[in-house]
């Protein structure tokens, strides 16, 4: 697992293994938020498998699924809500990592955490594409 860190004890991941949740554990990890629907590949893990891994390691465990092309602002809101209540810090994962940073970042611009000019900083800093994120936060009712 390639964890990356995205701010406020924040990080992210691909698909994460069986094996995971407990070195996650053991790295202090409060939090697994799974962003990936089920079926999304063929032989990725299932929520309902990474629930019982999380439960074994001793983690809370959020299944988020979420598609960028069908994003719903509830998706984004339920996203800050796992954050603002997880019993300490958090991991999320999907298929390569970027979803979930791209939730993370419209959590914290929905939540007035961060204006757009500090998104844009932030995805320079952390390499990552926040075109789609602005353009879907553009389309939503103020």
């Amino acid at each position: 697992m390639d964890r990356k860190a995205i701010g406020n004890g924040m990080t992210v991941s691909a698909q994460l293994s069986l094996d995971d949740f407990a070195l996650l554990a053991s790295q202090g990890v409060g939090l697994v938020i799974n962003n990936r629907p089920d079926g999304e590949a063929i032989g990725q893990l299932t929520a309902a498998d990474g629930k019982d891994a999380a439960d074994r390691a001793g983690l809370a465990y959020r299944h988020i699924p979420v598609r960028l092309a069908t994003l719903r602002p509830e998706e984004v809101d339920q996203f800050a809500d796992a954050i603002d209540t997880a019993p300490g810090p958090v991991h999320a994962h999907c298929a390569s990592g970027h979803r979930s940073a791209l939730l993370w970042a419209l959590s914290q611009i929905r939540r007035g955490r961060m204006s757009r000019q500090d998104a844009s900083r932030w995805a320079q800093q952390h390499q990552v594409d926040l075109a789609a994120a602005f353009a879907w936060l553009d389309r939503q009712p103020t």
